[in-house]
């Protein structure tokens, strides 16, 4: 699933933000049926109340995120919670792991075949000089955060913050031509609900994992090698979300891209 998105890395990379959020919202089909396999894997297993069940929270976020409709997200739902024959084929996976600079690497997967994907996510983290570790390994290096993101075009950070923080945010911070809003993973729908009430634009909302430190990477070399491992993770079909705790300086990131 080729989305190099936002979604998996945080307020600290800035100028790599900017970059995967350009083709997460891409027209790409795989990707939304992935995300309908999410709904549908996530309401099986914790059940169809997204009160309850943070993962079913966060699948709805991510579908809303690509303009599905609320009727595709319901049946999606129903579809899980009655145990449905393709949900029981697919299973959620967490993969841990680290890339180069000891970057800490943190890969969600969705998929029907757990040693396919296995493999797959081992060949690249060794191709890429990095090694598949085992589960705990830098899993305490993050924590778990609601995170909204809205365009900063005519949208005053003072009004953002007063709504942000009358439905349960905790952070408001500016990122390049967006703001970053962060909240507790249970305030997630009502930051977002609050965002909206005001008539203020969401580009996307979604609970992800945020380092509680980061790497910087200065070598232009070694920046490369880093995303080149995110950018060939995130491109495995089968891969749902990856996080890592790398901060790539904008001369660095400029230096790279060019």
């Amino acid at each position: 699933m080729s989305k190099f998105a936002y979604t998996s890395w945080t307020s600290s990379f800035s100028s790599s933000a900017s970059i995967r959020r350009t083709s997460f919202f891409a027209d790409d089909s795989s990707s939304i049926a992935t995300v309908v396999f999410g709904i549908i894997v996530a309401a099986k297993e914790g059940g169809g109340d997204p009160a309850n069940n943070l993962s079913l929270q966060n699948a709805i976020e991510k579908a809303r995120s690509y303009s599905m409709p609320k009727d595709n997200i319901d049946r999606a739902i129903a579809k899980g919670s009655g145990a449905d024959a393709d949900a029981e084929a697919f299973e959620t996976i967490v993969y841990e792991g680290y890339g180069p600079e000891g970057v800490a690497v943190i890969v969600e997967a969705l998929t029907d075949n757990r040693n396919r994907t296995a493999a797959d996510v081992r060949h690249l983290f060794a191709k890429n000089g990095g090694n598949l570790g085992a589960t705990g390994a830098v899993a305490w290096q993050f924590e778990r955060r609601g995170v909204v993101v809205v365009p900063a075009e005519g949208v005053d950070e003072d009004d953002l913050l007063l709504v942000a923080a009358d439905g349960g945010a905790e952070d408001v911070a500016r990122d390049g031509d967006v703001f970053q809003v962060t909240s507790p993973p249970e305030e997630l729908s009502s930051v977002r609900e609050a965002i909206e009430a005001a008539r203020m634009p969401v580009e996307s909302a979604e609970l992800q994992l945020v380092p509680k430190t980061t790497v910087s990477i200065e070598d232009e070399a070694k920046a490369r090698q880093v995303i080149r491992l995110i950018d060939e993770l995130e491109d495995n079909d089968d891969v749902q979300d990856v996080y890592a705790n790398f901060d790539i300086p904008e001369r660095v990131l400029e230096a790279v891209a060019g």
